[in-house]
């Protein structure tokens, strides 16, 4: 596989953050995307984030980022963004919004930049790893200032 420049690396470069590319044989038949990534790169489930596009009952639609070893309150992301309710997007809405696949949504270099909310578990990690942009890439770097050159913030998501 050679790492080829994605919306999301180009984001990063263009940000100034210092990232390290990781690439992995993506299996698309992998039950759980963000564990079976953790487990090809050796890595924690802790510290590899995956990308949720949801829903508000505003109808905007926001990201979330978790680690790929735990699942998403929606009605804490719903409280970190000032809503009421939220709810998973359609991939299809998801996949247009992002101007990526499901399995490949990168929080960086979105079509349409959404609001972001990261785990707060994030900040308790050195580094952290989010989508690439593509299927089999994901991107390494420090979680504050990834958060940061999003716009992004950090809030409690998990689910019980």
């Amino acid at each position: 596989m050679s790492v080829k420049a994605t919306p999301a690396t180009r984001a990063a470069e263009a940000a100034g953050l210092r990232a390290r590319l990781l690439e992995y044989e993506y299996d698309p038949a992998a039950e759980a995307i963000g564990l079976h990534a953790a487990a090809a790169l050796g890595l924690s489930p802790a510290a590899v984030f995956k990308t949720l596009v949801a829903v508000l009952d505003t109808g905007e639609l926001v990201c979330a980022a978790i680690p790929s070893d735990a699942r998403l309150s929606l009605k804490a992301l719903a409280t970190a963004l000032g809503a009421k309710r939220a709810e998973m997007a359609e991939p299809a809405r998801a996949e247009r919004a992002t101007g990526y696949v499901v399995g490949g949504i990168s929080p960086l270099g979105q079509k349409k930049r959404l609001r972001t909310v990261f785990d707060a578990s994030a900040l308790e990690q050195a580094e952290i790893v989010v989508n690439g942009g593509r299927r089999g890439l994901q991107l390494a770097c420090a979680p504050a200032a990834l958060i940061a050159a999003l716009g992004a913030k950090a809030a409690p998501l998990r689910a019980g």
